[in-house]
């Protein structure tokens, strides 16, 4: 049905920006009705919107969100992924992974009756970091990578991003910041073993 083919298809687009346009092409459907059976998704906690973060914010309600699945389990088996070791050579393995920590960032503060306040950052030059949470401290960022080893090409993005932070720019505001790199191996997390932790300030 056309629904189905919409589902899996917003499994494709985990991490992507939303275009309502773009999804209602592929599914043959009009934009009004995605935009429709999206409300349904989110109201069902079946997906949700990463909005993008501005200090402006009405900024943040007229930019185009992310999309995200809240169980990462579903979105693997809308993609035809049928066991772990085909996420390891899977195209979306990065995009999927960037979906399951997202999405456990979210619960952990639901979990502990908290607001969200998750946002992710991306300006018109392509400068983009995956996931900041506001709290009472300030404001944090992390980035999301899936690979073998650990480049410091990863975190340039990060220490883009602090620059603002620092200098008090038009997207974040003043204040001390910090930067949490979590590193995570497929085979240890599918046996549930607890990963390792590094945090270090920016």
């Amino acid at each position: 049905s056309s629904f189905r083919l919409f589902m899996r298809l917003c499994a494709g687009r985990v991490g992507q920006l939303v275009n309502l346009s773009s999804l209602g092409s592929d599914a043959g459907v009009s934009h009004t009705t995605v935009r429709e059976w999206l409300t349904i998704l989110e109201t069902s906690y079946i997906i949700f919107q990463l909005p993008p973060f501005y200090a402006n914010i009405r900024k943040r309600l007229v930019k185009s969100p992310k999309i995200y699945f809240y169980d990462v389990g579903l979105a693997s088996y809308l993609l035809g992924i049928e066991n772990a070791e085909q996420v390891t050579t899977h195209p979306l393995r990065g995009a999927l992974f960037e979906n399951m920590v997202v999405a456990e960032t979210l619960k952990y503060r639901f979990n502990r009756g908290r607001q969200p306040n998750l946002s992710f950052f991306r300006d018109s030059r392509g400068l983009e970091c995956d996931l900041l949470y506001e709290t009472g401290h300030g404001i944090h960022a992390i980035e999301v990578k899936s690979g073998a080893t650990v480049s410091s090409d990863y975190f340039r993005s990060l220490n883009r991003v602090a620059e603002f932070v620092c200098m008090g720019a038009q997207y974040v505001r003043p204040g001390a910041t910090a930067m949490l790199c979590r590193r995570v191996n497929w085979p240890e997390y599918s046996n549930g073993s607890k990963s390792t932790r590094r945090s270090r300030p920016l």
